[in-house]
């Protein structure tokens, strides 16, 4: 059953793929999606993408399918091929019966006019089912101009792949593992993985001084899109937490850090990470600040990595 459910969502992609040849502003993307490329088109162009809006949440088939040329052809992302737009009101007028209530959202990521009356588009079309299961594919648009008007000519979907920013995380892929390190009493114990689609670093980490629990917590690390570079969150056991700003140097990388402590004090510092070696690294809390009155550089840390990465 739920695979017939999504056969038939992937139908209703195409309807989804027939707005990116129509629409000046694209809807907001859903989450996790790709962000809209900038578009210039005409008004009648706006109009077109609101009709078949219209009629798509409206399960109007016939209409869906007028915004296709006589010959179209469309492959959904199953691979199955559709030709004629006859055959694409008969694939709506299927889809729609099954499908009441079904929503359209859609990212167009690119477009270029390669002549007056040819137009390349693709993007990332979702379609809501009315109990919220939501189905999305990439696709790749041919649009044609004929007596004045744009059709969709041909449409190829593809899975859509979840985007993520692991290319920024080149540089600190080597902390993904199990790490460890001890000092006259002192353990420390730190684990780095991947979250899912590889946009975060989450750590886990705690410290003990002659086997008692000091601190622990856990350390979200991620790339900032709008600043273009790494931050990260970090929440400790105790009730405190703070956020820093990842600078690569030439050999290491130095977190600034501010952080809120549990009973309200305001600390700063910058900690600086050191890869020694393929599986060792060091780290030292250094221009420590409390309250705004500096306070003694910490120790430096020595680390060894007690467990690789999963495969």
């Amino acid at each position: 059953m739920r695979n017939r459910k999504r056969i038939a969502a992937g139908l209703g992609l195409a309807a989804a793929a027939v707005v990116a040849a129509f629409t000046v502003t694209p809807t907001p993307p859903a989450q996790g999606q790709p962000a809209p490329a900038k578009t210039d088109s005409d008004p009648a162009v706006a109009k077109r993408a609101e009709d078949f809006i219209a009629a798509f949440n409206k399960g109007d088939a016939k209409t869906c399918a007028s915004l296709w040329t006589v010959e179209a052809d469309f492959v959904d992302v199953t691979g199955r091929r559709v030709h004629g737009r006859a055959a694409l009101e008969k694939m709506y007028e299927k889809y729609f019966a099954a499908n009441k209530g079904a929503k359209l959202q859609l990212i167009v990521t690119g477009r270029k006019q390669v002549s007056p009356d040819v137009v390349l588009e693709d993007g990332v079309s979702e379609v809501t089912d009315a109990d919220g299961s939501a189905s999305a594919a990439r696709f790749a648009a041919v649009l044609v101009k004929k007596d004045g008007q744009w059709y969709v000519d041909s449409v190829r979907e593809s899975v859509a792949q979840p985007p993520s920013h692991a290319e920024h995380f080149a540089d600190l892929e080597w902390l993904i593992g199990e790490w460890a390190g001890e000092e006259k009493g002192e353990s420390a114990h730190a684990t780095y993985s991947w979250a899912e689609n590889q946009n975060f670093i989450v750590s886990s980490f705690a410290t003990t001084v002659n086997g008692a629990p000091v601190t622990g917590g856990t350390q979200w690390i991620g790339y900032d899109p709008a600043a273009k570079g790494i931050r990260s969150w970090s929440f400790y056991s105790h009730g405190g937490f703070g956020e820093g700003t990842w600078t690569k140097g030439d050999t290491n990388w130095s977190i600034k850090a501010n952080v809120t402590t549990a009973d309200g004090k305001k600390v700063s510092v910058t900690n600086v990470l050191t890869k020694t070696g393929p599986d060792s690294a060091t780290w030292q809390a250094t221009a420590v600040t409390v309250d705004g009155k500096a306070v003694a550089d910490g120790p430096v840390h020595k680390l060894k990595r007690v467990k690789a990465p999963a495969q």
